[in-house]
């Protein structure tokens, strides 16, 4: 991974002693997602899984966002683009999608969603993937794809992990806003708190993520992806004919 900033257009990696804090910054479209920050997000995270365990390599990752949102999912002019292309165009953009979640999912640092703003479709997939959440009061979540006619077909697995499928099938099939607390109360979150104690409390959880042994944390991570139920591969998003 090159430098502070390297090759990202959408992104700034920042390295602040074990701890590198990964930004979404393209606030004037809420940082939602189009092709080159997928591809950006996805390459980040592999590289730095990969200098995971080396002598002066990182040990924590804080995923955030700038600007008033944390991410509203995908970009709207993406998404009307997609109405043009075949079937196989649409499905492999699904899978780098797919792709992206697995790199933050799988990496093996721990992943601390710094949650300043509101999430929403695949910004909320975003959280799902982090090991640990804490958002700002006042943040809003919703799973907003069927509201575009679409299914939330990529992020689904990660979710269901996350929140369990009743609670999906509440949310998933009426695509209600719904607050911080009862993010927190459903398990898509750990914490919330005031604005202006969002990095106090961010920097509390890396204290304690950096004081844990880093091979272990590696290894409990590991352990968990092992004993998870096997989940089939999600299909393209489907808009309904």
């Amino acid at each position: 991974m090159s430098g502070e900033n390297g090759e990202y257009q959408y992104l700034t990696v920042a390295r602040r002693g074990a701890t590198v804090t990964v930004t979404l910054n393209r606030a004037e479209f809420h940082n939602a997602f189009n092709a080159r920050l997928i591809e950006e997000l996805t390459g980040a995270f592999t590289a730095l899984g990969a200098a995971a365990g080396a002598a002066d390599g990182p040990r924590a990752i804080v995923l955030t966002g700038t600007g008033a949102s944390f991410s509203a999912g995908a970009d709207l002019h993406t998404m009307r683009q997609s109405l043009d292309l075949t079937p196989e165009e649409n499905l492999a953009d699904a899978e780098r999608l797919a792709a992206m979640f697995e790199a933050i999912d799988r990496c093996p640092l721990p992943v601390v969603a710094r949650i300043n703003g509101s999430a929403f479709g695949g910004g909320v997939g975003l959280v799902a993937v982090c090991d640990l959440a804490i958002a700002a009061a006042g943040a809003r979540f919703g799973f907003s794809e069927v509201k575009l006619g679409i299914a939330p077909a990529v992020i689904a697995p990660f979710v269901l992990r996350r929140i369990g499928e009743g609670q999906a099938r509440a949310l998933f099939l009426t695509g209600e806003r719904f607050d911080a607390e009862r993010a927190r109360e459903i398990g898509l979150i750990h914490r919330v708190v005031p604005p202006d104690a969002l990095d106090e409390a961010v920097d509390e959880q890396t204290a304690l993520l950096l004081d844990s042994g880093p091979g272990a944390v590696a290894a409990a991570k590991d352990l968990l992806r092992q004993l998870r139920p096997s989940t089939p591969t999600p299909p393209a998003p489907r808009r309904p004919p």
